[in-house]
């Protein structure tokens, strides 16, 4: 049966809002049609605003690469994904450990998780998180530089600066997109800088984000995939994704 392009792209419209997310190579299947065909349909659709394109496929048209969320909109999305994440994040630390934390929700739910330690130095450009701290032991050492209201996060030169004076054993990066095949990404170019310096000065960095970020792509690149040791996820994960992350060589915990 010969299936007319506007039916085509009608059908693949249903299906990334149904869905959430489509891939190229099950779209051609589906439609026993070409991957270049496919293709072609994302792009007109993706030009019209009906979804977002993204590298392998296409995400709902509120998944743009320019949403810049504030933190509080973002602390109702995945709790529980967070939390577990959180858990995991903490096993990973030891007593006498240099650990930064970058802003954001995921990475504020492993702060609290870390309350409890004794010998702890916290990295952070997130006034947030030092504030989830205060009273603890744990030792807080905040970047400084300019405040985003959205994120509550430091970033600019002064911030930049001041994390390559440091050095930290972890960084857990918490990220809006990860593109497997291209890297992680933020929508705020200044973020952006301030947590590719993160990486520089860290020893091992471990990517924290729930299923929904991955075949992201936001406007700003942070690192690209190679840049990352380990990822911490939830089991959502698209086994896609998951193959090509171990197949990096990247050291995957799923919760």
């Amino acid at each position: 049966m010969i299936v007319l392009n506007e039916e085509r792209r009608r059908a693949i419209l249903e299906m990334v809002n149904r869905d959430g997310r489509v891939l190229v190579p099950d779209l051609a299947r589906r439609f026993q049609t070409s991957q270049v065909t496919i293709r072609k349909d994302l792009e007109v659709l993706h030009n019209l605003r009906q979804l977002h394109r993204t590298h392998g496929g296409a995400l709902p048209a509120r998944d743009r690469a320019l949403d810049d969320p504030s933190l509080r909109e973002k602390e109702q999305l995945h709790r529980k994904e967070k939390l577990h994440i959180a858990e995991a994040a903490a096993r990973m630390v030891t007593n006498g450990q240099v650990i930064i934390l970058d802003s954001g929700t995921t990475t504020t739910a492993i702060a609290r998780a870390l309350r409890s330690f004794q010998e702890l130095t916290i990295v952070t450009n997130a006034v947030n998180i030092a504030a989830e701290l205060a009273g603890t032991s744990i030792d807080v050492i905040l970047t400084g530089g300019a405040l985003r209201k959205n994120s509550f996060s430091l970033v600019g030169p002064m911030a930049e600066d001041t994390l390559r004076h440091l050095s930290a054993d972890l960084l857990f990066l918490g990220v809006d997109g990860f593109d497997v095949h291209y890297g992680l990404t933020t929508p705020n170019l200044l973020e952006a800088r301030v947590n590719s310096v993160m990486v520089e000065v860290a020893k091992r960095t471990v990517a924290v984000c729930d299923a929904t970020k991955f075949g992201r792509r936001s406007l700003s690149l942070i690192v690209p995939t190679s840049g990352v040791q380990h990822v911490i996820t939830d089991h959502s994960i698209a086994k896609q994704d998951l193959q090509a992350l171990k197949k990096a060589g990247i050291e995957v915990t799923i919760v």
